[in-house]
């Protein structure tokens, strides 16, 4: 086993999100003429995009990318990690990288030269503060095994691969090269499903993954029920524990859990006085667990640190945080 410098690298999507408010009327209207899901993300091409992006109001542009919004949150607790994305060589690009690297943040996968533009995430937040997501990768696409330095997985401790990139075969083939160089250097792999649309697209792939590569995993209700074809949570719940080492299990409202050995352990979920913007909770509580878990941490207080940086990122609009997760350390003790 070799001696880990960083606490996390993760494996994901380079994007820059748009992020805007909208109506339900709105959502319905454009549900009728385009694939588009409330609550879930959908993949869209370039000229989509574009037409989308005029229809919205006023938002907020940042760099966004599930397994990337997870870095900056596990930066703001204290942690060490580094990034594997692909951009394009344009400004969207250059802005990524930027923040990133300003997070103090290792990135140093290779531009893309010629292709597509670096991809973007339009997200539709209704008055009820869901987030409907409308993804055109671009150049995240374009990921392969090549990408991989598998010199810096092996400096980890995880290895945080996002679902959300599991839609292109060289992405699947790159997820396979970063597990093997994790475990050859034996660290622990980790994955999100991200979505249960995502996990109805892949079900076999992530199956085959989840029980033979993955060590932890994430995901919430709907996407643990969906992986496994289950209508019931604890038969899922179930599932899964006979398939990887831990998986933590979100529920909103009804608070998450670990399940880790036959043994569940069980965090409620904090107060928020008013819910804006649902976009990144996931992505912050995987952020919380593994600072904790790479930190030494229990799974309780890993779990705990989770679901604090969960109830922070749904207070304001935006999947990243803007208050310094590291304050709540004394507070989880």
């Amino acid at each position: 086993m070799s001696e880990p410098t960083l606490g996390v690298v993760a494996v994901g999507n380079a994007l820059v999100d748009v992020i805007s408010h909208t109506t339900e009327e709105f959502l319905a209207e454009q549900k009728k003429d385009f694939d588009m899901e409330k609550g879930a993300m959908t993949l869209i091409d370039e000229y989509r995009a574009t037409e989308l992006y005029s229809f919205m109001g006023p938002g907020i542009e940042t760099s966004g990318g599930s397994a990337a919004n997870t870095m900056a949150g596990l930066a703001s607790f204290g942690g060490k990690g580094a990034l594997i994305a692909k951009v394009a060589e344009d400004k969207l690009g250059e802005v990524f990288q930027h923040d990133i690297r300003s997070l103090g943040l290792q990135f140093d996968t290779q531009p893309l030269a010629v292709g597509p533009a670096t991809g973007s995430c339009l997200i539709l937040v209704t008055p009820d503060a869901e987030r409907t997501m409308n993804t055109y990768l671009g150049a995240s696409s374009e990921l392969s095994p090549n990408d991989i330095d598998k010199e810096l997985i092996a400096s980890a401790q995880v290895t945080y691969l996002e679902g959300y990139l599991f839609d292109r075969e060289q992405a699947k083939q790159a997820f396979s090269v970063a597990a093997e160089a994790a475990h050859n250097a034996g660290h622990r792999v980790a994955l999100t499903l991200s979505d249960p649309f995502c996990v109805d697209r892949h079900r076999h792939d992530f199956l085959g993954l989840v029980e033979n590569h993955v060590d932890i995993l994430f995901a919430n209700e709907d996407e643990i029920k969906s992986l496994y074809m289950q209508e019931s949570f604890d038969d899922a719940k179930s599932a899964v524990s006979d398939n990887c080492e831990i998986a933590v299990l979100t529920r909103g409202e009804k608070g998450a859990l670990v399940v880790s050995k036959g043994k569940e352990t069980f965090v409620e979920s904090e107060k928020v006085e008013k819910v804006v913007d649902t976009t990144g909770a996931g992505d912050q509580l995987a952020a919380g667990f593994l600072y904790g878990f790479t930190e030494g941490m229990d799974l309780e207080k890993s779990l705990r640190l989770g679901v604090m940086a969960a109830a922070e990122v749904i207070s304001h609009m935006g999947p990243r945080p803007e208050a310094s997760y590291a304050d709540f350390l004394k507070k989880a003790a």
